[in-house]
Formats: structure tokens, sequence, C-alpha cells
């Protein structure tokens, strides 16, 4: 019955956004903890802890021994980077030590400048980053390509594989990468036995522990897979004459004395650590907190990037001035804390105080470690930093040269020049797709197609109008546009181009790749109001339960919680400003009850556009006619007097159940007519008019393109014309038609074709309303 409704909101046309707004972001930090769920924590901890220290000791000699620093200085950035960086850092479950991606850089500084003066770059480094911290630029960090990072990485791990696998071999690495692949053969030709079984074993450890089957690789799986492979290699060294970890005893740091170098040698070298640290640490928090994320039971806040930038700067500050290696975040470290079950920055620091521990009283144990052993397991991290995983990624996005640039470039050159070299092959690629723009025209049964891949600049402009040149006039085409983006060169030729040819009789139709026109008119709106909608029937439920109450409930619900997710945060702005000023709209929308019947979709409004009136058949009945349809005659007599709108539209549709209905009215009434019924009769003229119509021989009403198909649709034709005369009717309606402030427009929409007619009340025609070819837009 009559039912009076606002149009639905539709979000303005803005852009993706891939990032959530502030208000859906989780809460920080783990809600009211009881002493139960406090002592549960603290179990966890120690427990992740206990895991990361027994993989950071072995791992810290190992990166101190390929470095040629001094072994402790592994130790004294790992105690560091537990205690330092764990307790201020911005990610709780990062745990930071000696810097794995910063090996070969360490390696170089210590032969080129000696151990004081690297201690001392590592500490200007350290208070760069804080600066960089201060300065709130850690996700701007980030924004470098993904191509490029893991190209800087592979390639550092491409770097130390090659120096270790000499020491594995029982030699010793040369200062480049280059020197080392070229000796390689004749290292291979003359191994020390022993050190190549330390090698292997460690390595074969490494490979298998994690798959050991049963109960057994249960229990054993709870050791760290490097401490087994290092205990393992140790073991099987025991009464042999190898190379073993040497720690001098402890004494006060000398203080970090500034290199020989120049300015800019120095200026590169500090930058050269901290763009290396820096990169490393946010890399490796994000993973580890993405990683946190997915595990439900891990109560942690994320990921502060500002906050860990400056806590890995103090970390890098503190361990120079006592003599360790640089700090920086390490995703190995991390992911052991997570999967361990870490719950708070707790673990990272338990994790350091270990380590002290360990160096002050399990030295003799720690001396009793091969060398090789500790080589084979820096060796094992390099090859995994080459990732085929992030290969296959990069190739995917079409960075492979990027990626291969980057890695080519650290192992010939070294990691500053590395990353310099990927950058510019990222630039190059980029404006060669830019400019890179491919052209063709054919033709097809309903005319032409010219289809354009790639950017429209002005480079491609002459290539352009040679092609739009081949278009015969007086023919349809689509221009098919694939790009992402058109200047202001290519703007104007297309426009002058479709503007011609229309006026030579052809017709333009311009489109992106699913041939969506790219823009709209001017006077028309840019929004897409289908979209929110085109995948509704997610929110649906399962076929067999259609007609289910419950599964209805179900739908709705789904259905607003979809619009709270998707489109309420794009509507609330414009939504909260109507809210304030009230509604304006310029029209008045009579038309169906019937659920296929999207008013804001066929007319492309918004929020604020349409006062839309909608009941049984679209029926307005005249004044005076009966008390129960007040309710009509209240929202026109409030559109017209209150809203003041401009026009008013009565808008009926094909397969129509009210004029199905009115057709088969001759049989007798029910002795107590229903609701139904009573409605109805407001019809009735409609219907009468129509067999008038037909009876004088006056013509009938007319659809545009093709003849009526139906009684029912040429019943639907002629009550719109009926409904408008009865709006005439109304007094505040003539009125404002004489001043000439009120247009009436007759309007009719076959639900199956998608297409609306528009009334020509002259010669009661309904012309099909087509779409206008949209002007190039730049």
């Amino acid at each position: 019955m009559p039912q009076i409704e606002k149009s639905p909101p539709q979000p303005p046309r803005t852009p993706d956004h891939t990032e959530p707004p502030p208000a859906s972001r989780p809460p920080s930090g783990p809600g009211p903890r009881t002493k139960k769920t406090g002592r549960a924590a603290f179990r966890r901890d120690l427990s992740a802890s206990a895991v990361v220290f027994l993989l950071a000791v072995p791992l810290s000699l190992g990166i101190a021994l390929a470095t040629g620093a001094p072994l402790q200085a592994g130790l004294v950035a790992a105690v560091v980077g537990g205690l330092v960086a764990g307790l201020l850092g911005g990610a709780p479950l990062q745990v930071s030590g000696a810097a794995t991606g910063l090996l070969v850089v360490t390696a170089d500084l210590v032969q080129r400048y000696g151990w004081r003066a690297t201690c001392a770059i590592t500490v200007l480094a350290g208070l760069l980053q804080l600066a960089l911290g201060a300065l709130r630029v850690a996700r701007a960090t980030l924004a470098v390509s993904p191509a490029i990072v893991h190209g800087m990485l592979a390639g550092i791990g491409v770097t130390i594989a090659l120096g270790q696998l000499h020491v594995v071999l029982g030699g010793s690495p040369d200062s480049s990468a280059i020197a080392n692949a070229t000796a390689l053969p004749g290292q291979l030709a003359h191994p020390h036995p022993v050190a190549l079984l330390i090698g292997a074993v460690t390595v074969a450890v490494l490979i298998g522990w994690g798959r050991l089957p049963g109960r057994a690789g249960r229990w054993a799986r709870m050791l760290p897979a490097p401490l087994a492979a290092v205990l393992a290699a140790t073991a099987v060294s025991t009464g042999t004459a190898v190379a073993r970890v040497e720690l001098p005893s402890w004494r006060l740091p000398e203080l970090p004395a500034l290199p020989h170098a120049s300015l800019p040698a120095l200026a590169a070298a500090v930058l050269t650590v901290t763009l290396v640290a820096s990169m490393e640490s946010l890399l490796s928090a994000v993973a580890v907190d993405r990683l946190a994320a997915e595990r439900p039971d891990t109560p942690t806040e994320r990921a502060r990037l500002n906050r860990e930038l400056a806590g890995q700067g103090t970390a890098n500050v503190v361990s120079g001035l006592l003599g360790g290696l640089p700090v920086s975040g390490g995703a190995m470290r991390g992911s052991a804390n997570v999967r361990a079950g870490a719950a708070t920055r707790r673990a990272t620091v338990l994790h350091g105080v270990w380590v002290l521990l360990c160096a002050g009283l399990l030295a003799a144990a720690l001396e009793l470690i091969p060398l090789a052993a500790l080589a084979a397991l820096v060796m094992a991290v390099g090859v995994r930093m080459v990732s085929f995983a992030h290969i296959r990624h990069v190739q995917r996005h079409r960075e492979f040269p990027v990626y291969a640039a980057t890695l080519g470039g650290v192992v010939l050159f070294g990691v500053l020049q590395g990353v310099g070299t990927g950058i510019a092959v990222a630039v190059f690629l980029a404006l060669r797709r830019l400019t890179h723009t491919r052209i063709t025209v054919t033709e097809e049964a309903d005319g032409h197609r010219v289809r354009v891949s790639g950017q429209l600049t002005f480079l491609a402009v002459p290539r352009l109008t040679r092609a739009l040149a081949q278009v015969p006039a007086h023919t349809d085409v689509v221009v098919e546009l694939c790009g992402s983006f058109m200047d202001h060169a290519a703007y104007e030729a297309l426009q002058s181009w479709s503007t011609a040819h229309q006026a030579h009789g052809g017709w333009v139709t311009l489109g992106g790749r699913s041939g969506r026109p790219i823009a709209e008119p001017a006077s028309a709106h840019s929004c897409r109001p289908w979209t929110p909608w085109r995948n509704h029937h997610c929110t649906r439920p399962a076929p067999g339960r259609a007609a289910d109450p419950e599964s209805s409930g179900s739908q709705l619900l789904g259905g607003v919680s979809a619009f709270q997710r998707h489109t309420a945060p794009l509507v609330r702005e414009e939504l909260a400003r109507l809210a304030r000023e009230g509604q304006r709209p310029t029209q008045l929308f009579l038309t169906c009850a019937d659920s296929r019947l999207v008013t804001s979709m066929i007319t492309s409004s918004g929020p604020g556009d349409l006062f839309t009136v909608r009941n049984v058949g679209n029926l307005m009945p005249p004044p005076g006619s009966d008390a129960s349809c007040d309710s009509v005659g209240a929202a026109i007599e409030y559109a017209v007097e209150v809203l003041r709108v401009g026009s008013i539209t009565v808008c009926g549709h094909s397969g129509c159940g009210a004029m199905a209905a009115l057709l088969g009215s001759a049989a007798p009434e029910e002795a107590e007519p229903t609701p139904l019924t009573r409605w109805l009769r407001h019809g009735r003229p409609s219907l009468a008019r129509m067999q008038r119509i037909g009876r004088l021989g006056r013509g009938e009403v007319a659809l545009s393109g093709r003849p009526v198909s139906d009684d029912q649709e040429r019943l639907a034709l002629v009550n719109i014309m009926q409904q408008l005369d009865h709006l005439r009717a109304h007094a505040c309606v003539a009125r404002r038609v004489a001043e000439g402030a009120l247009t009436l427009h007759g309007m009719y929409f076959h639900v199956g074709e998608a297409q609306a007619y528009v009334l020509d009340e002259a010669n009661r025609r309904f012309c099909a309303v087509r779409g206008e070819p949209a002007p190039v837009t730049g």
C-alpha cells in the first residue's frame, strides 16, 4: 500500500583506499587482565625468550665471525638489541640483534677502517635513525619498491653465502663477492675435509630438523634448528684440530674513533648503515606484526614504526659505544618469538638477559663451537635471503628487472650502489610504461573499435591521430581506453576527433577495458550508483532457505552490515551535512513499490536528491476520491508546497503486478474487498482510458523503436498518462505548473531491458533515453 521513502544513500565517487579509517583500527593492547591471565602471559614470554636466546647466540657469533669483528661484538649486539630496543622499540614482539642485512657492509667497514671506526659509524648511524624517528618518516621508508628491498636482501644473501662457503671449505673469504666467486673453483678442488664435514653436518641438521617425524620430531622441534645444528657440529668436531670460537676476556670497550676518511666517504658509510638497518628493521616489524595478527591468542598492540625506528637508533648508539655490531630487527628472530608464543615485549627483554648471562657464565662452553659450524649457519641464512617466493611475486608485478638490477648491483658494487641501481631501473621502467602506448583499429560487425593499451600522453598523440584517421565517417566507433592516465594533449586530440566524427553523422562511445564509460557528461552525476550493489547476492541466504524468515532476517542484517562496513564511511560526511542543513530535493519521484525498481540506480541520484513516493501501481488518486488515500496526497502537497520541488515524475515499469490485476478485474468483486482491491480501484480510470482509446480509434500510446508488446505493457503506459492527469487535478500542483515553477514528466522503465523511456505528451510517444557519448575528460 502507499509508502513514502527517501532514496537510499549512494556513496560519493571517491578513490579506493587500501588503509582502514582510524576508527576501524583495533584497540591497542590487551583488555583488562587478571592475575591468572598475567601469569599465563609471563609463562609464555619466559618460554619464548628461552627459544629466541638459543637461536640468537649461535647466530650472533656467526655474524661476528663473518664480519671480521671481535666475536663478543655479536653477543653485545644481541644483549643491547634485547634490552634497549626491546624496551624502547615500537614493535613489541620484534627481536633485535646483530644485523644480518649489514653483514657485508660491516665486513667492508672493518676491513677498510678498523673496528673502532666501525663502532663510531654505528653510533652515527644510530643518531641519524633517532633523527629520522623524530621526523616521523618511518612510513615513508616503506614506500620503496618491494622489488628493490627484496633485491637488496637477496644480493646481500648471495654475498654472504659466497664468502662463508670459503670458510666451510676450510679457506678464508675475500673482501668482494666477485673475488669469492672467481676463487671458488680452486677452493672446491682443495677443501679441508674436517671443516667440510662440520659444515655438511650443520647444513643437514638445519634442513632436516623441522622434518623429523613422529613424537620425537615434535619434542625435537622445541629446540631451535640453528642451536641443534651447532650442537651436532660441535659433537662431530670433538677431538679434531679445527678452529674454534675464541672469546677474549671481558674488559671495558675502547671508545669509538672516527675513521681517517673523507667527509663524503664517511657520510656514505653512515647513510648505508642507516638505510639498510632501518629498512631491515621496519620490514621485519611489519612482517612480525602481520604474523602476530594471524594468531588470535597473541594480545599485542600494533607496531608503531616511528617509535621502532627511534628504538633501533638508540640501540645502535649504545651498541657502538659498547663495542658491539650494528643492530637491527630480524624477521628470523621475530618470527621465532611469535611462534614460540610470546605475548608481550617481556620475551624480547628476557632473551637479552639470557644472552648476557650466557656471555658471562658460559664462555668456556661457547669456545667449544667450531668456526666452520658458525660459517655454515650464516651461509644458510644468506641462502634463505634469496627467496623464490619473492622472485615469483615481483615477476607477477612485472618488477623482475628492478629486482635483478638491485641484486646484481649489490653483488658487484655494494649495498648503497645496488639500491641506487634498482631505483634507476625502476624509474626507467615507470617512464617506459608511461610512454609506451599501443593503438589498434579493428572492424567489427556493428562498427569499428579503437583499442588504446597503455597511457595516453603527448608522445602518443601522433599515433593516436593516425589511427583515428583510419575510421570511416558515418560509423559507430567504440574507443576502448585500457590505461589509467591521459594528459591534456591526448585529451584535446581525442575530444576534437570525437566532436568532428559525431558532426559527420558518426557515433562515438568511450569506455574502459570493461566497456564502462570513462566519464559522464558535464551536466550529469559522476557517481556510479550501482557499484555498491553489484555483487549484493553475497548477503542473500542459501537457495534452499529463501522462504525462511530467519534467513531473510540474516539477509537484511548482512546487507546492513555491508553498508556499515563499506558505504557508511563514504557517505557519513555528506549525510552529516544533510542532517545539519535539512533535505532540499529538487524532484518528486512517484513510482511503483516493486522491489526490482531501484530509483536511485536508474536516476543516478544520491542522498537528498529525490523525494520518493512508492505504492502498488504508482497510482496518484485524484483529490477527494477516497479519504484513505490522504497519505499520497499529503506527500504531494509536502513536496510541492514545503520542499518546493521543481519537477514531478511518474514512473511505471514492465511486468507490473498491479496492471495485471487490473486487467483481470472483470471477475465479480468479493463481498468484503481487501485493502489491495480497494486500492486498485484508483487504477480503473487507466483501464477505462485504454479501452476507450482502442474503441474510439483515437490511436494508442506508443513506444519508440519497437511496438508495445502486450496489453499489460499498454496499460502501464496509459496509466502513467492517467496519473499525470490526476496530478494536475491537485490545486497545489496546478498552481505551480501555471506559474512555470513545476514541470511534470512521465517515465516507463523496462526491467528486463534496463531501458528507460520518457513520455512526449505531444504525440503520446515514449522515447527511449539513449546513453549519450561521454566527453573525454583528462
